[in-house]
């Protein structure tokens, strides 16, 4: 039977008001799933700011609750859900570049109701199971965190096998993931530099094992001759900036979505066999992987999280999420587990 439950509207404006919302029974192929956290993004600020006719939240992880016609998935089966709603079939599903789907059927939290409510309707095909000692508030990092971060890690990898030097800009939760999944992936040897405006950004990044300095000190940007930049802040000056500092055979990896970047294809690309990539959420194919080193370094990863607040107090962790002084914020509903 279809469920109405207390859902949070966003109103624009920055308002948030809770009234009740109905979900229906899943569809063929469908899970209703039980909401238990939900991890803030960036990108909700534009739903926050000019208001959205869904319910969104598009880092969510839960409990399957009920199950339409054709799923094997037990109900009460934990996991987290993948943005893309991809449809499996096109040219680029059938290799695996879920993130690429040229006909998905939905982004959920963004087109679909998210994981700010209680519930949502996902495809079985894009809801993927944890094991039982993976918290769910830790499950979020699977999905931008740990996805996007590692995706382009692996991009990188592309182009360069001898990564031996790392520039970050940005040391939001992108950044952060960034950090912490490079850190996992090529070692404490490998020397990180992680670029941010805000002094509690950087001092954070510290702790996790950066070099951090102010974009604003270019020669000490230069200076670090990075290997390898990625770039998730999606502004112009330090995309540029980072693209200027790169060694030789370097590589610019494009996280964050934003400004565009002017590039001198003789001077920054042909002479020094520089590349600047695109890397875009990540695939479904991926998870498996980063379950296994989520569950080796749950503790570590989490660390990320710096804030946890009930469902109920979404207005107030918008408000410290944008505030600039936080890592990753998640929303937790109230017994589920």
């Amino acid at each position: 039977m279809p469920i109405t439950a207390p859902a949070p509207h966003f109103l624009g404006e920055g308002r948030i008001e809770v009234r009740e919302h109905t979900y229906r029974d899943p569809g063929p192929g469908e899970m209703r799933v039980r909401i238990g956290a939900n991890a803030l993004c960036g990108t909700d600020r534009h739903e926050y700011h000019q208001g959205s006719p869904i319910v969104p939240g598009h880092e969510a992880a839960g409990v399957v609750e009920s199950v339409g016609e054709g799923v094997a998935m037990p109900v009460g089966t934990r996991g987290a859900i993948y943005l893309m709603d991809f449809c499996g079939a096109c040219r680029a599903c059938r290799i695996g570049a879920t993130n690429q789907c040229h006909a998905k059927r939905q982004d959920v939290g963004q087109s679909s109701d998210g994981g700010y409510g209680p519930y949502a309707i996902v495809h079985a095909t894009h809801f993927f199971p944890i094991p039982d000692e993976i918290r769910l508030d830790a499950a979020t990092m699977l999905l931008d965190v740990m996805g996007t971060s590692t995706h382009a890690l692996r991009r990188a990898e592309l182009v360069r096998e001898d990564i031996g030097s790392v520039l970050i800009g940005g040391a939001g939760p992108i950044g952060l993931g960034l950090l912490t999944m490079a850190r996992l992936r090529w070692g404490t040897e490998v020397p990180i530099t992680v670029t941010d405006i805000s002094p509690w950004r950087r001092e954070f990044a510290e702790t996790l094992g950066a070099r951090a300095i102010d974009p604003s000190d270019e020669d000490a940007v230069r200076a670090s001759v990075p290997d390898i930049a990625f770039d998730s802040t999606g502004r112009t000056v330090a995309r540029e900036l980072a693209l200027r500092s790169l060694t030789k055979r370097g590589a610019l990896v494009c996280v964050g979505h934003g400004e565009g970047i002017a590039i001198d294809v003789s001077r920054d690309l042909i002479a020094p066999e520089r590349a600047v990539l695109g890397s875009e959420y990540f695939r479904f194919d991926e998870m498996p992987h980063n379950l296994e080193v989520l569950r080796a370094h749950q503790e570590e990863i989490s660390r990320i999280i710096t804030h946890r607040l009930p469902v109920e107090r979404l207005p107030e962790a918008f408000e410290l999420f944008l505030g600039g002084e936080t890592g990753k914020v998640v929303v937790t509903q109230e017994g589920v587990r």
